[in-house]
C-alpha cells in the first residue's frame, strides 16, 4: 500500500509558493528557447519553404494558423483538467491555472479564426462561411470567454471557481467535434494536415518548418501560462507572508537602484 509520502510530490505541485519559486528558475531558459524557435520557424516557413502548387504563397499562413489551432484545442483540455483537479482535490493552484489558461486560449482561438478568415479569402473567395469546423471553433471561443466570465460573475471566488470548472468540463465535448468535423460533415475546410495515424499530407520541405512552429508555439504557450499563473498567484496570495516578503525585497531593490 502506498504511503502518504509517495504522494508528497503531487501535493507539492499544488503549492502556489512552490510553483512560483520553481517556475522563476525556468523563465530565463524558456524565454530564450521560445524566441529562438519562433524566430527560426517563422524565417524558415515564411522565407524558405517552397510555394504551394495550388495556393502559391498564400498557404504560408499555415505556419501560424495550424499551431495556434492546435494550441486552442490542447489548451482547453489543460484548462478543463485543471478545473477537474480543483473540484476533486480542492487545490488552489489548479483553479489559478484554469483561470490563467482561459484568456490565453481565447486569444489563440480568436487568432485561429482570424488567420483562417485571411486564408479563406484567396482560397474560398470569402472570409467566413458557416462551415462545421469554423462554427465549432467559434463555439470554443465562447466557451473560453464563458469560463473567464464566470470567474467574475460571483461574489465568492470559490463559487466562481466551481462554476468555471464545471463549464470547462462540459465544454470538452466540443473538442472531438472540432477535430472530427471535417470527417463527419461536408465542409469546405481541408482535412487535417497532420495526423497521428498517418504521414503528413504535405511535402517534407513544407512540413519541417511547420513542425518547428508547432513546437515553438507550445513553448510560447507554456511561457504565457506560467507568467499569467504567477501573476494570479501574487494577486490571490497577496496577504500571505511569503508574498509580503517578496514585495519588501522588491522595494529594497528599487530603492537601491534609485540611489545608484
Amino acid at each position: 500500500m502506498a504511503s502518504n509520502r509517495d504522494w508528497t510530490w503531487f501535493y507539492r505541485l499544488g503549492s502556489p509558493r512552490w510553483f512560483y519559486e520553481t517556475t522563476g528558475r525556468w523563465l530565463p531558459w524558456l524565454w530564450t528557447l521560445t524566441l529562438l524557435l519562433l524566430t527560426t520557424g517563422l524565417v524558415w516557413g515564411l522565407g524558405y519553404a517552397p510555394q504551394d502548387a495550388k495556393q502559391g504563397n498564400s498557404f504560408r499562413i499555415i505556419y501560424l494558423h495550424v499551431p495556434v489551432s492546435f494550441l486552442a484545442l490542447a489548451g482547453y483540455y489543460l484548462m478543463a483538467i485543471a478545473g477537474a483537479i480543483g473540484l476533486i482535490w480542492k487545490m488552489k493552484l489548479s483553479y489559478m491555472v484554469m483561470k490563467s489558461a482561459a484568456p490565453i486560449g481565447a486569444a489563440l482561438t480568436f487568432l485561429a479564426l482570424f488567420t483562417g478568415a485571411v486564408w479563406g479569402k484567396p482560397t474560398w473567395g470569402t472570409y467566413w462561411v458557416w462551415d462545421a469546423r469554423i462554427t465549432s471553433m467559434l463555439i470554443l471561443l465562447f466557451l473560453y470567454l464563458g469560463v473567464l466570465a464566470l470567474q467574475y460573475a460571483f461574489h465568492s471566488q470559490e463559487s466562481g471557481n466551481k462554476a468555471s470548472a464545471i463549464l470547462a468540463l462540459v465544454g470538452t465535448v466540443n473538442i472531438p467535434i472540432i477535430y472530427k468535423s471535417v470527417d463527419w460533415w461536408y465542409t469546405l475546410h481541408q482535412p487535417a494536415t497532420i495526423k497521428l495515424t498517418s504521414a503528413p499530407s504535405m511535402h517534407i520541405d513544407m512540413f519541417q518548418p511547420l513542425l518547428m512552429m508547432i513546437i515553438a508555439l507550445y513553448c510560447f504557450y507554456a511561457l504565457a501560462l506560467i507568467l499569467f499563473t504567477r501573476a494570479e498567484i501574487l494577486q490571490r496570495e497577496r496577504k500571505a507572508a511569503w508574498v509580503c516578503e517578496l514585495a519588501l525585497q522588491a522595494d529594497k531593490v528599487a530603492a537601491w537602484e534609485a540611489e545608484e
